[in-house]
């Protein structure tokens, strides 16, 4: 039986937790060098804005890990040092003040050195994700199976692990990622049985933007479904802001994140008299400003709407010369065609600020 996300570790990064609840936390990775601070910051903030919580850079130097505490004093949101091989490029990091870090511990060197990072990871607060990928699985498990398996991605993170407890360290974040959707799923789900540590999810090297949507959709839903995961990425070739506009959707699917608005369109025929493909994507664009929990109908006759549409809680009907305007199924009033986006666009602000101003008030009683 799998551990559902509810029932696993709670983890904090800085006072994010990840594990213990509900929440699926958002991450992403920024594509710049590290150490160009500016074009660093410009990125976490452009993602930040998107609704990522959780950013990760890469360290491969000095510079890059000195950077750290420059851009901190410029963000909001935790960063997460990538670490390949070096524990000094560990150490480095969490001197500059990293939130979290991303290292395999059985790949660093010595028993001395993994004893010299784990230390400061206690001593600063920061955990640690173990991070198997069945591309560079060790080579005695390659040996043992032949290619890389769910059962020896397994085993990978099992050694991992019990390098850090035996250090008595388990402030631990596990990610089981592969490429091949099938063996990412069996390799999560053998984790979620054997660990109770919060995982990260992630199909690794997914593809372009709409290969790779697809391909991360594929492999993160049947885990997502499960209760499997505390924080996720989808790693697209990609423009990372376009990461988190899929993460978003997928938890919005599942129940899992109740501040993005739901977009419904009809799949269109030969019945529609407006131009729906452009407007369904300025709809979802303009809804993109407005982080709360609304579903908005744009559908392209009245054949479809309000009634196949009585759950949104505002849409339009399009037809020749003129459409309508309903709410919660009922039809508020008839508009000019010419006028029909614009005023969905005034009900859309209207509804969102009401939303979002009970939220406050809500925030505040608390």
């Amino acid at each position: 039986m799998v551990n559902h996300r509810t029932n696993t570790r709670p983890v904090f990064v800085r006072d994010l937790q990840i594990g213990g609840n509900d929440e699926v936390i958002i991450q992403s990775m920024c594509t710049t060098r590290t150490r160009d601070i500016e074009a660093t910051v410009k990125q976490i903030k452009e993602l930040e804005a998107a609704g990522c919580q959780l950013v990760r850079c890469t360290i491969p130097t000095l510079a890059d890990a000195r950077a750290i505490t420059e851009i901190k004093k410029q963000i909001s949101i935790p960063i997460v040092a990538d670490i390949h091989f070096s524990h000094k490029m560990a150490l480095a990091a969490m001197e500059a003040g990293v939130d979290k870090i991303r290292i395999n511990p059985g790949n660093i060197g010595s028993d001395e050195k993994v004893a010299e990072v784990v230390e400061m990871a206690k001593a600063k607060g920061i955990p640690i994700r173990i991070g198997v990928n069945a591309g560079s699985l060790e080579k005695e498990i390659i040996e043992k199976y032949g290619y890389p398996t769910a059962q020896g991605m397994l085993e990978s993170a099992i050694h991992h692990v019990e390098i850090l407890e035996r250090l008595d360290f388990h402030d631990i974040i596990i990610s089981m990622k592969a490429s091949d959707v099938k063996l990412a799923i069996e390799a999560y789900e053998l984790a979620a049985k054997r660990f109770n540590y919060p995982l990260h999810l992630g199909i690794t090297e997914a593809g372009t933007l709409f290969s790779g949507t697809i391909k991360s959709a594929a492999g993160l839903s049947v885990l997502l479904h499960q209760g499997i995961g505390g924080t996720m990425r989808v790693s697209l070739t990609a423009d990372p802001v376009e990461e988190i506009k899929v993460c978003k959707e997928l938890l919005k699917d599942f129940g899992l994140s109740s501040n993005v608005a739901t977009l419904i369109s009809c799949p269109t025929c030969g019945r529609i008299e407006i131009d729906l493909f452009a407007i369904a994507n300025e709809i979802e664009e303009y809804l993109e400003q407005f982080p709360v929990n609304i579903t908005v109908a744009v559908l392209g006759c009245a054949v479809n709407g309000p009634g196949e549409a009585k759950e949104a809680d505002i849409g339009i009907a399009g037809a020749r010369r003129e459409g309508i305007l309903f709410m919660k199924g009922k039809i508020v009033r008839k508009v000019p065609e010419e006028h029909l986006v614009e005023e969905l666009k005034k009900e859309i602000r209207i509804l969102a600020e009401q939303k979002l101003a009970e939220r406050a008030l809500l925030a505040k009683q608390d």
